[in-house]
């Protein structure tokens, strides 16, 4: 999830569906020549073969209202220049509407990264990937892990702000029991919102019986600034092969909050690169941000 700034902002995805009736007519050339640009920039190369250094291509898994491009054009070059196969993923897409995705139910939206995963795995010949998620992104890809199989082609999921447990908005999703049809509404406009509210069904079911499967290594960073995922501890995990980072504990001076975390800080990012190759981990410090 990108950072709902005002009280009301979880609500105005109801007004989506109105919204596309004034959406450009070119808005879906827009979004073909935006992949074009992140294919030149290095990511979504399918041409590209993983090194002896970096064996498993990376997949990213953008957040809620994001996309596959605008979500990581700081990461995705950060890891295309340690010479990573980096493949990024539109998912959760509403019906006529551009740009905006990660809003359709959960449980579908891991089916297409089952989907987009093995493309990339028979693509690179590699025999497994590496998973990168921001907000829903690092949360979603564990339905897949627990329920589609995905355990057995995943080495490791690094979330950066995910809601693995949910989120209350800073108590705003309290709300909506004084709003009869508020959830049904948001329900069926926008799933994925009300599939990411502390207490709902779907994540009921995720973390029922433990937050992990066994075989994946897990990473959880976060920040104490999120102002998303509320309570910020929500978002780690409990179980083995997991390491929970909050990245106030490595550099005190970083107040990156929900999407800064993921979109441009480069001390969350080595720490992205700490996760993806534990045995040449270096420290995480302040410096990272320039290194």
């Amino acid at each position: 999830m990108l950072p709902w700034k005002h009280l009301l902002r979880p609500l105005a995805a109801l007004l989506l569906t109105a919204a596309v009736a004034i959406v450009p007519a070119t808005a879906a050339t827009a979004a073909t020549d935006r992949a074009e640009a992140a294919t030149s920039r290095g990511w979504n190369d399918y041409s590209c073969t993983p090194s002896a250094a970096h064996p498993r291509p990376v997949v990213l898994v953008h957040g809620t209202f994001a996309n596959s491009v605008d979500n990581w054009l700081g990461l995705a070059p950060y890891l295309v220049n340690r010479d990573y196969c980096v493949y990024a993923l539109d998912y959760g897409q509403l019906p006529g509407v551009p740009f905006f995705h990660g809003l359709g139910p959960i449980d579908k939206s891991a089916e297409q990264l089952k989907t987009f995963v093995d493309k990339v795995l028979a693509a690179t010949g590699a025999a497994e990937a590496d998973l990168v998620g921001h907000s829903q992104g690092g949360m979603m890809p564990r339905h897949y892990l627990k329920f589609l199989g995905g355990a057995a082609k995943v080495n490791a999921l690094v979330g950066i702000a995910p809601d693995n447990h949910g989120t209350t908005l800073n108590g705003l999703t309290n709300l909506l029991p004084y709003f009869p049809g508020a959830g049904d509404l948001l329900s069926t406009a926008t799933p994925a919102l009300a599939d990411q509210v502390a207490g709902s069904a779907f994540l009921t079911r995720l973390n029922a019986g433990g937050d992990t499967v066994p075989g994946v290594r897990y990473t959880v960073i976060a920040t104490k600034y999120d102002e998303v995922v509320t309570p910020y501890r929500s978002q780690f995990l409990d179980g083995p092969d997991v390491r929970n980072v909050l990245i106030q504990n490595l550099c005190a001076l970083d107040l990156s909050e929900h999407a800064a975390l993921g979109l441009i800080d480069r001390i969350a990012f080595h720490e992205v690169a700490n996760a993806l190759d534990p045995a040449h981990a270096t420290p995480t410090t302040c410096l990272s941000a320039i290194g």
